[in-house]
């Protein structure tokens, strides 16, 4: 009978662990898919930011992208200096990770953000328009 207690309590509490983690950890930005992505692009005045590093930038990209390496040390510091908090940014990367992780800071500095699901190997198998 006792054990059946601390069974339903630990239980409980486990539930409510996770129910408390997931509420902070919602997403305050909006992933799109490729299609809504570049109508977003089309439509808008968006900052379109590739977060991806030099060499990955440099073997192909979405037109008018602006490319701010979300892994570099100054990344902070390159978005204060080169994107406008009063215009939306739309970020992606190879597969959506880097870009998730990126539009979360741009979030917690004040930015309107829009991610690319999937990022531009789908944009690539989707037959998008890229450039080197």
């Amino acid at each position: 009978m006792i054990k059946t207690i601390y069974f339903v309590f630990f239980i409980c509490a486990f539930a409510l662990g996770l129910w408390a983690c997931t509420g902070k950890e919602q997403e305050k930005f909006k992933s799109l898919s490729t299609a809504h992505f570049e109508q977003l692009i089309k439509d808008n005045k968006i900052q379109l930011v590739d977060v991806r590093t030099v060499a990955e930038y440099s073997e192909g990209h979405i037109p008018g992208s602006l490319n701010i390496n979300v892994m570099d040390e100054n990344f902070a510091a390159a978005v204060d200096e080169l994107l406008q908090k009063d215009q939306p940014v739309a970020v992606y990367c190879k597969s959506g990770r880097r870009s998730r992780n990126a539009a979360k800071l741009l979030v917690k500095k004040g930015f309107k953000v829009y991610n690319l699901d999937k990022g531009i190997l789908n944009w690539i198998d989707e037959g998008m328009e890229i450039e080197k």
